[in-house]
């Protein structure tokens, strides 16, 4: 099984967890343009060289969008941190805990475990909130979307 997230860099949410055996780039363009119809567009997407976001697809339609891509170089996971360590969370705290029977039971424990992370996990960077709480005090009145007061937004792949 393949995981593909989508981790918010200033917010530290984790917008998406999908579950599939493999990844092509127009499933990534789904899922980003169904993020970016609820939560708006970033200025950047962050992501790693995979054949997934490096693909034709992606970068085309990325560049319709108005979207910049900011490539991590390979062997470089220092300049991704913030997956990096989400990453780690989630492979030490439920998938090296699980033996998965079925995709659909995949699909549903790390559903479950991002939305404990979301919702329930007081984190330090954010003053100790969690991250939905953090997202919703970004929300300036007559917005449906956070936006953080200080910079552009980016989002993490």
């Amino acid at each position: 099984m393949k995981l593909l997230n989508v981790v918010d860099e200033y917010t530290r949410e984790c917008l998406a967890l999908e579950v599939r055996r493999h990844f092509h780039g127009r499933d990534v363009v789904q899922m980003l343009g169904g993020l970016f119809a609820v939560r708006g567009r970033p200025g950047h997407l962050r992501s790693d060289n995979g054949p997934e976001f490096a693909s034709k697809a992606v970068r085309e339609w990325l560049k319709q969008s108005g979207v910049g891509t900011l490539f991590i170089e390979s062997g470089s996971p220092w300049e991704n941190g913030y997956v990096e360590s989400f990453n780690g969370k989630l492979r030490d705290e439920c998938l090296n805990g699980e033996l998965f029977l079925s995709r659909a039971e995949m699909r549903y424990v790390v559903d479950r475990w991002r939305q404990d992370y979301n919702q329930h996990r007081p984190h330090s960077m954010l003053g100790w909130q969690t991250p939905a709480e953090y997202a919703a005090s970004c929300v300036p009145a007559g917005s449906a979307t956070p936006h953080p007061p200080e910079h552009t937004r980016e989002t993490v792949t």
